[in-house]
């Protein structure tokens, strides 16, 4: 999703003198991303903790030193890749401009890139997180509110109906775009933008003060 790639290189074999805490952050990355990408090919349920440290390449011990179970370790992937698209999204919402028209295009352009530059990633925190609990799905209906915030501030949402209608938007957004994921269409994902930003413009003040 974000800037940059969550894809993290093995570390060389042999002596290689990093320090404790680089290997660590290394191999705990190597995992998340293997979570990711195994769950992307065979869902949450099928996916095991054998899977898991085969496409990582890393111990079972190395694996359970780090994370408590699968469950865990998908929580833990979730909150990377859904920490990283809101800090791609909450600096991109800080870009200058006059105009609500332009900080929406920029804003729905930052989520839609963000969501098809990481695919495994966008469909654990889109797709597999209906089947891994209620903690999962409550984080994801944060991240969705949190991107209601930042689209009812480009807008200049003020009232509350204009905010529901930015949080209805947002609903909205989330199920075209995991729709897609699903699909794995990100031709058809990144074409969301268009017809979003016409949408929200011919619906004017339904969503905001601002001019767009």
């Amino acid at each position: 999703m974000p800037e940059p790639a969550l894809t993290v290189h093995q570390l060389p074999r042999g002596r290689h003198g990093l320090p404790r805490e680089a290997v660590v952050r290394s191999q705990r990355a190597r995992i998340l991303d293997a979570m990711a990408e195994v769950m992307a090919e065979n869902g949450y349920v099928k996916t095991s903790v054998a899977m898991i440290i085969k496409r990582a390449r890393v111990s079972r011990e190395t694996f359970y030193e780090q994370f408590r179970s699968k469950e865990d370790c998908f929580e833990a992937a979730y909150e990377r890749a859904a920490e990283l698209l809101l800090t791609r999204l909450t600096e991109t919402a800080q870009a200058q401009s006059d105009s609500a028209s332009e900080r929406l295009d920029i804003l729905l352009r930052a989520y839609l890139e963000g969501v098809a530059g990481e695919p495994a990633y966008a469909r654990l925190f889109l797709v597999e997180v209906y089947a891994a609990g209620s903690t999962a799905i409550a984080r994801r209906m944060a991240l969705q509110d949190s991107f209601a915030a930042l689209l009812w501030e480009a807008l200049g949402a003020t009232t509350e109906d204009q905010r529901f209608a930015c949080q209805t938007l947002v609903a909205a957004i989330s199920g075209l775009v995991t729709a897609r994921v699903a699909a794995e269409d990100l031709d058809g994902l990144r074409a969301l933008r268009e017809p979003l930003a016409a949408m929200v413009r011919r619906g004017g003040p339904l969503y905001g003060s601002a001019e767009i």
